[in-house]
């Protein structure tokens, strides 16, 4: 089977997206996420640019990826510094990697244009870069940005830019069509040309999605020796997107014969997907292939009658493949092997045939009915399982709580929480202010419980995010909270929904105490 490299940029082109911004958090979150899953190369961003990338580069030099490789990204050299003094190189060595990704300027109108300097002062940079970077020890991938449209208009000159770096050294050559404008006969055409002109064994591919096309684009590549394709996780990126490594992956894989990851980790692709949009606070599409929701639902009753006789009638590939299943839109039908295979993953041993399964996934079906995604909230997951098949013990119990929000005349806004907790047969009632209602009730709860749980000091809060469920209903809409926390050893995400934003707070506030404190009492006694 021939292999393809899978190089992810999430986590610098998703950023871009309109509506994301990843915490520092975030990015190690999704980092750890596809390392996981066994992508080939995660690009972390420009190295020390900003705080939240030197968080992710800091933390992974203590902690090493297992399978992927993690790759700084820069430009080439400033034109006024030759590349040893620059800033932007420097920082990408400093970022203690094998591999390191530069981008230059291919077309002659960016080159004349934007950086307002000659053709050849544009190749000397390309090649000293390069070259500077290759005599530190680094493995070097080079992004020409704007190959698709340099080379149209101006085929020689973009052939130079590629050969400054290769003359440099430069590990593989990756086309860009950074404007998303190029169609699939003109990328077969130039790719076949310029690989014969400049005697390439193969390269890579970085397609932009501004007319729908960067998938096919990609994939098309690899009949033509492309061997490295760059994307982002569900296609985001700034306008319409990056190329879909999803889709691109279940093509690869299921369609094309060529091996991107094992049959494993393939199942786990729906998984992926959806882990990555609620980090993001984005919607998943139903509509995603392979990973959407809708992607093997089942309206019309003449399908739903072939496809219980013969899944093939109106499904490409099974979608347990990619970790998805099939849907009757009309009644549910599946869902419980998926469900038992979670549960071992986290420690449960769960009978598909008992009875326990059958209550345990017609709940999780009434919660996903209210709204409920687990994807990114697998500690809500793991105490759900924890409650109904072993049954542990309440750690407290909520004889009510009150919130106010209160507007004085100084315009200073003030929110206090007052709450009454149940503890061991005692009666803890508290009140604590806060910055907001939410943060009000998170003071109130630890003053409550931190006399019995010292453990609780230990562990905080590091990302809110709210979604509007049901938008046609605007301010009575359903919301989904999702909770951040980490202590000294490990990060982990809750949930809540309801129609009040305070009530689906407390519920994902409430299950990410519990878990603290759950993971503490197994941490006793194990010990």
């Amino acid at each position: 089977m021939k292999k393809i490299a899978i190089y992810d940029t999430t986590l610098r082109d998703g950023s871009q997206t309109e509506g994301i911004s990843y915490s520092g958090q975030d990015k190690i979150n999704i980092a750890k996420k596809l390392d996981s899953f066994g992508i080939d190369f995660i690009e972390g961003g420009w190295p020390f640019s900003n705080p939240k990338d030197q968080e992710l580069f800091d933390y992974f030099k203590k902690k090493k990826l297992k399978s992927s490789k993690l790759v700084p990204f820069g430009s080439t050299a400033h034109p006024a510094k030759p590349a040893s003094q620059d800033k932007n190189l420097i920082s990408l060595i400093s970022a203690d990697t094998e591999y390191v990704t530069i981008f230059g300027k291919t077309w002659d109108l960016h080159v004349e244009k934007v950086l307002k300097i000659s053709p050849d002062d544009n190749l000397k940079i390309i090649f000293d870069s390069v070259e500077f970077l290759k005599k530190k020890g680094k493995r070097v991938f080079y992004d020409a940005e704007h190959f698709f449209d340099g080379y149209k208009a101006n085929p020689e000159y973009a052939l130079k830019t590629v050969k400054a770096a290769l003359d440099a050294g430069c590990e593989l050559i990756v086309f860009c069509d950074t404007n998303g404008g190029v169609l699939p006969w003109e990328i077969k055409d130039v790719a076949i040309e310029v690989k014969a002109k400049l005697g390439l064994a193969e390269f890579g591919i970085h397609c932009h999605n501004d007319l729908g096309l960067a998938a096919a684009n990609s994939v098309s590549c690899v009949n033509y020796g492309c061997s490295h394709i760059q994307g982002t996780i569900n296609g985001y990126g700034e306008r319409c997107g990056n190329a879909d490594l999803v889709t691109i992956i279940g093509i690869l894989q299921l369609k094309m014969g060529i091996s991107a990851l094992s049959s494993q980790k393939l199942s786990e692709l729906t998984h992926l997907s959806h882990f990555v949009s609620e980090i993001s606070n984005m919607v998943a599409r139903d509509n995603h292939p392979f990973v959407g929701r809708s992607a093997f639902a089942h309206k019309a009753g003449i399908h739903i009658d072939a496809v219980i006789k013969q899944a093939s009638a109106y499904e490409h590939i099974d979608p347990a493949l990619v970790g998805n299943r099939r849907r009757f839109v009309i009644s549910e039908l599946a869902g419980k092997s998926t469900l038992v295979v979670k549960a071992r993953e986290l420690e449960f041993d769960l009978d598909k045939k008992s009875k326990q399964a059958k209550d345990l996934h017609k709940l999780i079906q009434k919660l996903e009915n209210q709204g409920y995604q687990f994807e990114a909230a697998e500690a809500s997951f793991k105490l759900l399982l924890e409650k109904e098949l072993k049954k542990c013990r309440k750690f407290f119990s909520l004889l009510g709580f009150k919130v106010v929000v209160e507007k004085r005349q100084d315009g200073k806004l003030i929110s206090e929480a007052t709450i009454k907790l149940k503890i061991k047969d005692k009666i803890e009632h508290t009140a604590s202010e806060g910055d907001g209602p939410v943060n009000a009730l998170d003071g109130a709860l630890r003053k409550a419980l931190s006399k019995f749980y010292p453990s609780l000091s230990t562990m905080h809060l590091t990302d809110f995010k709210v979604r509007v469920l049901d938008e046609k209903f605007g301010t009575a809409a359903k919301v989904r909270v999702l909770i951040q926390s980490q202590d000294e050893k490990d990060n982990w995400s809750t949930i809540g929904v309801s129609e009040n934003v305070i009530e689906a707070s407390w519920q994902a506030l409430v299950d990410s105490v519990e878990y603290k404190l759950l993971k503490d009492s197994k941490q006793e006694v194990d010990s």
